[in-house]
């Protein structure tokens, strides 16, 4: 590893720049992530992977030709049958188990997968056989069983209808669902301490019945206490995370991916001890069973910074200005893509405002895609629709100059094969608990190698869905995530190659202050995800709390 002097140095550097981000640095491991306990995300995602079936009273007997030279019986093997069982694996695949019930005979098993695929099997007499598929688009598809037993001169079908797990995502102008302060979408009025705002997503504002997920970006404001927000679908189970975090008189919005309940619904719940919030939601886009916007992940690429003219003009973007930038054919962006999943800083506002992030082409809606007080510098999570011509806009809502910087974390497509899995939200680690296996604060200039899913370029996963929430901090700084270059075995074997920081920050802290963020983090090829402490000094340690929403699979 490169020498600590190195590491602190550079990031004095980065700090003159302010808390957004700055130059990347050679950064040391706080611990080798080796006894970790694996994230076990096939348990998690259970509950997204159904079984169908479809039983032998479902089958059609069919009698054959007698077979050539041969006179067969007209009833012969007269039990034959098949039993048909599916159960999704994966975002696009399954496994499909086929029990037969027939005499001591030689059967040929086809399976028509209602794709234009065919498997065809041997078999010799009764018994379950286990053939698996995997779907290059999601959808809805009709399975197909033939058993032929040639000798017998009989043959049954039986026929399965089945649904992928996977979901992929439809893209919308930002678009308010709800807002307590004028009763949009319910009732007005604070939502107060242990209190639920309900807002209507199925049916609602274009988005159709029967959605899976939904991108959400939630501000609290008017808070008159600290406090929190956990969103999760009606009907469910209230997990024990949280997706925006406030304190006494703050406005603070972030971004979260969250399922719908079956009647189309999303709770979001007020966390707080004591006192009220208002909430307001605004929706990007939805995600559906059937083929949309497949993701792709990147390791966050810098696209826009107004300190450097990088992707617009040079200079603070002006209070109630705008501009646009291109987006598709750059750095690893292909044409074509319907939307993008960004990380947006504003640094040095001049004045308390709002930044609306939204596709070019449009006007300016009236929605927030983050809020930010005079002198604040603040992170936050957007996904937004690229305009037909390739780019994306941005709009000052302040009455005084701000600068703008943005990193492109993924992006979303027809021809990307990611399919979103939601799970139940599991907490990856938490620092501040003794009982962890991260237990310890990051020390400034040190990163922690997390990891999630280390066969993921083998199981298919591409990305992960977090909420990053850093408290306790000593000092000011932001904090950078992207996928590490070792694997398991590297830090375990001691042959790791030094992991530079990248020049992006996820979320940005002052002292004492507890800060969140979605993270659309990229697995890499190892499934292990570093988490930068960006602070210029070591002692200006941080606690970080890591939830996992959900993930992208390929598979």
């Amino acid at each position: 590893m490169r020498s600590r002097r190195l590491v602190i140095s550079v990031a004095v550097i980065a700090a003159t720049l302010g808390l957004a981000p700055g130059m990347a640095q050679a950064a040391e491991p706080v611990a080798p992530p080796v006894s970790a306990p694996k994230l076990d995300l096939d348990k998690a995602a259970a509950s997204n992977f159904k079984t169908f079936r479809s039983p032998a009273e479902k089958s059609v007997r069919k009698t054959l030709p007698a077979a050539k030279g041969k006179a067969v019986a007209a009833e012969g093997n007269p039990g034959l049958n098949v039993v048909l069982a599916a159960t999704s694996t994966t975002a696009h695949g399954l496994e499909l188990v086929t029990d037969l019930i027939s005499e001591n005979a030689s059967l040929t098993v086809t399976v028509e997968w209602g794709d234009g695929q065919q498997s065809v099997v041997a078999a010799s007499g009764a018994g379950p056989l286990t053939h698996r598929h995997s779907y290059a688009e999601l959808g809805e598809y009709n399975i197909k069983v033939t058993v032929t037993d040639t000798a017998n001169a009989v043959q049954v079908v039986n026929e399965l209808p089945y649904g992928t797990a996977g979901s992929e995502f439809t893209p919308l102008a930002p678009t308010r669902l709800l807002d307590t302060r004028t009763g949009l979408g319910g009732p007005q009025g604070a939502v107060w301490s242990s209190g639920t705002a309900r807002v209507k997503v199925g049916g609602n504002a274009g988005i159709p019945e029967g959605v899976t997920a939904v991108v959400l970006n939630v501000t609290a404001t008017e808070t008159s206490d600290s406090g929190f927000v956990t969103a999760f679908p009606e009907g469910g189970v209230r997990p024990k995370t949280s997706n925006v975090n406030w304190e006494k008189g703050q406005t603070v919005p972030n971004q979260v991916i969250v399922p719908v309940g079956k009647n189309g619904y999303v709770d979001l719940y007020n966390g707080s001890w004591t006192g009220s919030a208002h909430l307001i939601a605004d929706v990007t886009g939805y995600f559906t069973t059937k083929s949309a916007s497949g993701y792709t992940s990147m390791t966050p690429a810098r696209f826009v910074d107004t300190r450097e003219g990088l992707g617009t003009y040079r200079g603070k973007l002006g209070g109630q200005g705008s501009f646009s930038t291109q987006i598709s054919g750059l750095r690893g962006v292909p044409h074509g893509v319907t939307a993008v999943a960004l990380n947006v800083t504003v640094t040095d506002p001049g004045k308390y405002g709002h930044l609306t992030v939204y596709p070019s082409g449009q006007a300016a809606p009236d929605t927030s895609s983050l809020n930010f007080a005079a002198g604040q510098t603040i992170a936050n999570s957007v996904i937004v629709p690229v305009g037909k011509d390739g780019k994306i806009s941005f709009r000052n809502g302040a009455y005084a100059g701000i600068d703008v910087v943005v990193d492109v974390v993924g992006f979303y497509s027809p021809d990307s094969r990611g399919s979103f899995v939601p799970i139940s939200p599991v907490r990856r680690l938490d620092t501040r608990e003794p009982k962890d296996a991260f237990h310890g604060k990051i020390p400034g200039g040190y990163f922690l190698p997390v990891p999630f899913t280390p066969d993921a370029a083998e199981d298919g996963i591409s990305g992960y869905v977090l909420n990053t929430t850093v408290t306790n901090t000593a000092n000011t700084g932001y904090l950078s995530v992207a996928p590490d270059p070792n694997s398991i075995e590297d830090y375990r074997n001691g042959t790791t190659e030094p992991v530079d920081a990248p020049g992006s920050s996820t979320l940005n802290w002052t002292t004492g202050k507890t800060v969140a963020n979605l993270v659309q983090a990229s697995s890499g090829e190892n499934g292990i995800v570093d988490f930068f402490n960006q602070s210029w000094e070591e002692w200006a340690t941080a606690d970080l709390v890591v939830d996992v929403f959900g993930y992208y699979e390929t598979n």
